[in-house]
């Protein structure tokens, strides 16, 4: 399974060179995030309304060519590995004409809240793990 989000560049997104800041990217994989689990049907402000956030424990990436101002890209988003705990998820943005601009992955958490513990999804969200399972199998 995977998704695809549009992106427009902004130019509060850019540096001095009209290249997208870097850091950007990031900020793009979270709206690529965001996209698929609600592909999964899920939402992260009613995940949030139980008492749980999703922290990002880990972040690669990787830039190849630039992204500019007034370009379009598209952030293609999928499930790398999930094992009850820990999701991984893997983004590719991609410029217009297809060219691949970045690639990366950012690793996350279920905690709580109040104590930021980690929280088994498999034994108490068994419904986000049969849609994360699901999802793996579509690979």
């Amino acid at each position: 399974m995977k998704t695809n989000t549009p992106i427009r560049v902004r130019y509060q997104e850019t540096d001095q060179m009209g290249v997208v800041y870097h850091a950007n990217y990031l900020v793009w994989f979270e709206l690529g995030r965001t996209d698929f689990i609600e592909a999964l049907g899920f939402h992260y402000h009613e995940i949030e309304k139980q008492g749980v956030l999703s922290p990002v424990i880990d972040a690669n990436i990787h830039y190849g060519k630039p992204v500019r101002y007034g370009e379009k890209a598209t952030v293609e988003t999928w499930l790398e590995a999930y094992d009850g705990l820990r999701i991984t998820y893997g983004y590719r943005v991609l410029k217009e004409n297809g060219e691949e601009s970045v690639s990366g992955s950012t690793k996350h958490v279920i905690v709580k809240e109040d104590s930021f513990r980690p929280v088994s999804i498999r034994r108490s969200f068994p419904e986000w793990h049969e849609a994360y399972q699901s999802a793996l199998e579509e690979e």
